[in-house]
């Protein structure tokens, strides 16, 4: 791997990581037009500047993290959960998901998805403007709707997102629990894939990790905050447009034989 090919899956992770447009599904489609193949020290680059993107949350969100905000934390631990059974119980399963194809059908899924919510969304049926606030009840809530992410293309923060809008939350605090409910779904993911992958590490070039991780971790940065303000003003309908006109030009350059399914 080269330093602009580090630099591009960087900027990739950073900014779809915490978008409602998938981070795996736009990862498979930059690597596969890069000619760049799932090798193990390639998976292990992944690890890295996803760990770059997740930190760049903790950065953001560092005045939550403190024993003051226990109770925030139980709730986000809660909606942890089933993810992390359903992904430890069907994990072979998931990886069989793992196509272009499969991330087409459901960025366009996703994107009609997005266009019905936010029909009979309604700000003034908001019960929920604070993230503390946020019960027990709708945490789970969003943890249920987290175990579509498995699936690539769902996107996980578009999938928690549009799970606590459902539950009574607003657009922004439906977001901010999304990205805190990152940090241990990211740090898991990103654990598990260390641990098994570990032995790739060291034959790894630290130069190519580290441009990696820092392009990761402030494009992700950057790409947080706008969208935090994005949501206050807007609708997710910009990024249903987006998803559905990606997913019809990768059916048609898989159609085409141009991407390889």
């Amino acid at each position: 791997m080269s330093i602009f090919e580090s630099i591009v899956l960087g900027i990739v992770e950073g900014i779809t990581e915490f978008l409602p447009i998938s981070s795996t599904a736009h990862m498979i489609i930059v690597s596969t037009l890069l000619g760049l193949k799932q090798t193990m020290q390639n998976v292990a680059f992944e690890v890295i500047i996803q760990l770059g993107a997740t930190l760049a949350i903790v950065w953001i969100y560092l005045d939550k993290i403190n024993f003051k905000e226990i109770n925030l934390w139980k709730k986000v631990t809660l909606a942890f959960f089933p993810l992390a059974v359903t992904g430890f119980l069907l994990r072979y399963q998931i990886k069989e998901l793992f196509t272009v194809q499969t991330a087409a059908w459901m960025f366009i899924v996703g994107g009609i998805v997005f266009f019905i919510v936010e029909k009979i969304y309604s700000e003034e049926k908001v019960k929920v403007s604070d993230v503390e606030k946020v019960s027990l009840k709708q945490a789970l809530i969003i943890g249920f709707f987290q175990v579509f992410a498995l699936v690539p293309g769902t996107s996980r923060s578009g999938a928690t997102i549009v799970g606590g809008m459902l539950s009574g939350l607003s657009r922004k605090t439906a977001a901010d629990f999304s990205f805190l409910l990152a940090i241990p779904t990211m740090f898991a993911a990103s654990g598990y894939e260390f641990v098994k992958n570990i032995s790739s590490f060291k034959d790894q070039n630290l130069i190519i990790l580290s441009v990696g991780f820092i392009v990761s971790f402030l494009a992700s940065y950057i790409a947080v905050k706008l969208f935090l303000k994005y949501v206050q003003k807007y609708t997710l309908n910009a990024f249903g447009i987006y998803r559905i006109i990606v997913g019809v030009i990768l059916l048609y350059l898989i159609n085409q034989g141009i991407i390889s399914k």
